[in-house]
């Protein structure tokens, strides 16, 4: 039970929540870009929030469903079609055997995730299926899916003579996603800013060079200026981490960010906020707000509430679901 890439994206990996506890020995943890869009995508199909799934860009892969299944898709719009019909995010869908999936445009976002029901069988490596491209381990012999791999589902689901459809229920993101505004918390080295450039990050517009990956958002914008003399001495760093470049310029670490580095910390992006960030395209603005520790708490708070109360939405209705055609 599996299916198979037709046609291989740009980068198209498996991911779930990362490997953590491993940063002293230089592995970072990696995981999915946007761990909302990760979680949705499993809730919808009834999955634990971190199994792994599939992380696409855009141009993104040509999927075919070998074996009947039903997955979902959350995070970006790349202008899904199943069979040549339109296909919108958010929804669980049923895919018959031999189901081909596509996806046409960009619409919006960045990454878009694939999951399936009972999860993908994967390669672990330290406590993770996520795929680690310069360690080459995990997920799917640790490197990016290429055209003819086969993904094998962990769990088979009886489907037989079931048409594909999306079936009639969307996944509210409200409380899940911000646009724009990124509020941050100073950094070890936030005082190194002059008082301009402190003004200024908070009132200038930013937007992401065409060079981001996901090791980091470089950004462009004015330039910022330090009081600091000499060089720091490489320290701790972590995703969100936002740190000043010699030029002035700034790059916001993500998921695949080293575990130390030597330019300044200036700032944080909050937690809440990182799923937002991960969607933003090259060339989109930008701006960010300061914020205290006990702010980016309760937004953190409420959007884990957030999501608790989808999974035990999606939960109830895909098993009602699966109750019913049972009984059919």
């Amino acid at each position: 039970m599996a299916l198979c890439i037709l046609k291989s994206g740009l980068l198209d990996t498996i991911q779930d929540a990362g490997r953590y506890g491993f940063q002293h020995w230089g592995v970072n943890p990696g995981g999915a870009m946007d761990t909302v869009a990760m979680q949705v995508a499993n809730m919808l199909v009834d999955n634990p929030p971190a199994a792994p799934v599939i992380e696409m860009h855009f141009p993104a892969a040509e999927i075919n469903f070998e074996e009947p299944t039903i997955f979902s898709l959350a995070g970006a719009d790349f202008g899904a079609t199943l069979n040549g019909q339109e296909l919108a995010v958010h929804h669980p869908v049923i895919a018959a055997a031999g189901s081909v999936l596509k996806f046409v445009r960009q619409v919006s976002g960045c990454r878009v995730y694939l999951a399936v029901r009972g999860g993908f069988a994967a390669d672990a490596w330290l406590n993770s299926y996520s795929t680690h491209l310069k360690a080459g381990a995990g997920g799917h012999g640790g490197r990016a899916l290429q055209k003819n791999d086969r993904i094998a589902y962990r769990n088979t689901i009886a489907l037989s003579g079931r048409p594909s459809q999306a079936l009639p229920w969307l996944a509210n993101l409200s409380g899940l996603y911000i646009e724009s505004s990124f509020w941050f918390l100073p950094g070890a080295e936030y005082d190194f800013l002059d008082a301009a450039s402190k003004t200024q990050l908070q009132e200038a517009c930013f937007s992401i060079n065409r060079k981001s990956d996901r090791m980091g958002y470089r950004l462009q914008g004015a330039a910022l200026h330090s009081n600091m003399s000499g060089e720091l001495i490489s320290t701790a760093v972590t995703r969100g981490t936002m740190q000043l470049l010699p030029d002035g310029q700034l790059i916001i670490l993500m998921a695949d960010h080293q575990t130390t580095g030597g330019y300044p910390r200036i700032g944080h992006v909050i937690t809440a906020h990182q799923p937002s960030l991960s969607q933003m395209r090259p060339g989109e603005d930008m701006r960010f707000v300061r914020t205290d520790i006990a702010a980016a708490e309760r937004l953190f708070l409420s959007q884990q509430r957030n999501l608790q109360q989808l999974q035990n939405a999606c939960t109830f209705r895909l098993q009602e679901y699966l109750v019913s055609i049972r009984n059919s």
